[in-house]
């Protein structure tokens, strides 16, 4: 049995903490609960997280954890900040993992009360203070920024590990470099695709599309039933069912999320549901070529990063030609458009051109999000409605 553990600092990281669970967040091409699973070997039995997604339901995700349940002995518990590496194993007779020098795993000896860990303040290294461990090759996200900040040296990591269990069907496009091109059966590449291998490796899955006029620049990973629109895609990793056109470089997209135009978007995360307007365009620089601020939970923060885009919060809607400052935050379900440039911090369910914006209302939002989740055969049900309608409340409460 695996549970994944949000701890305090997991449930801090804005504006994805509010909709999701960090273990459903991707870093380079898994989600942080799939890599655990390949690695433990195990599918994941519960996510242990804020009390406000008791309700999160998604397509292959984990329920979240009863605050009245017990964790039996035997399970292991999993720090959800860890990205462990695809190609580690946790072998059944160890107990305690380590990533730089902390805790990022242990197996209990003992049942444990789910109350324990309920607030996020529980550390993993009070189960395994006595006990040597073994180090796992893995990162620790201690800020959401790291998920950005890490990600070409991710990608070339995890590329290079599950390349050896995948069909491939050689490559159909015009190859550069001499990093491995790896296209899944299933691709459809039409002519004019060049793929740019001379800075790290590319993997396409199955089912993909890569249209004419298309530049993929490595390290790069599309994810299934993907289409690539033309243009630049360099240093991405784009999950599944997503429409791309337009420059987009050393960016995150969670799956099922559009940016069906033109306008650049350069060093961001975009959640799940997201639909950027035509010439939406982000700022990764500052002019200054200074380190770039973003809001956190303790006000803005020097990232330390020359080059940091915007966060894109789940359910994000932005109108055609809407700007996009350096270091940028959208809480998930904000619905922003018109020609100005927007500021640094956009609340959850906002609505409008500029500041002060309205709410949006919670029966609109939810007849949006019911629209385009099934334009992806996904339905809108009972569960999902608590979980944003609780979303909801706790942004209108904080």
């Amino acid at each position: 049995m695996l549970y994944l553990y949000d701890d305090d600092v997991a449930q801090g990281f804005v504006p994805f903490a509010l909709t999701r669970p960090i273990s459903e967040l991707r870093a380079g091409i898994e989600l942080v609960r799939r890599r655990w699973s390949i690695v433990s070997g195990a599918e994941a039995t519960a996510f242990i997280g804020a009390s406000h997604l008791a309700d999160f339901e998604e397509e292959g995700a984990p329920p979240a954890l009863a605050p009245d349940s017990i964790i039996p002995a035997g399970a292991v518990i999993a720090n959800s900040r860890c990205v462990v590496a695809l190609d580690e194993s946790l072998n059944a007779k160890d107990s305690v993992w380590r990533c730089d020098g902390r805790v990022c795993a242990v197996r209990l000896d003992r049942p444990l009360p789910a109350s324990a860990l309920a607030d996020g303040s529980f550390t993993l290294d009070s189960l395994g203070l006595n006990v040597a461990g073994v180090d796992l090759r893995a990162r620790w996200v201690l800020a959401i920024w790291d998920f950005i900040s890490q990600l070409s040296a991710q990608l070339a990591d995890d590329i290079g590990a599950i390349t050896p269990s995948i069909t491939v069907v050689g490559n159909p496009g015009v190859t550069l470099g001499s990093h491995d091109v790896v296209i899944e059966r299933g691709v459809t590449v039409e002519p004019y695709v060049i793929f740019d291998a001379t800075s790290g490796p590319i993997l396409v899955r199955g089912g993909a599309t890569i249209s004419a006029f298309t530049r993929v620049v490595g390290p790069c990973f599309i994810g299934a039933d993907t289409i690539i629109v033309g243009d630049r895609v360099a240093n991405c990793s784009i999950g599944e069912k997503c429409k791309i056109r337009g420059e987009i470089s050393s960016s995150i997209v969670l799956g099922h999320s559009n940016k069906g135009h033109t306008g650049f978007v350069g060093h961001s995360y975009l959640g799940r549901w997201v639909n950027l307007g035509a010439g939406t365009t982000t700022s990764n620089l500052k002019n200054t070529y200074g380190t770039v601020q973003l809001w956190t939970q303790g006000g803005l923060t020097d990232t330390g990063l020359q080059f940091l885009g915007t966060m894109f919060g789940d359910h994000v809607k932005t109108g055609i030609g809407t700007l996009l400052t350096t270091g940028t935050v959208l809480g998930a379900g904000a619905n922003i458009y018109g020609s100005a440039t927007h500021p640094k911090l956009v609340s959850p369910f906002a609505w409008g051109d500029g500041e002060p914006y309205a709410s949006f209302q919670l029966d609109k939002f939810i007849d949006v999000a019911a629209r385009v989740m099934q334009r992806r055969g996904v339905t809108l049900n009972d569960a999902l409605r608590r979980h944003l309608a609780r979303a909801h409340a706790t942004a209108a409460n904080s």
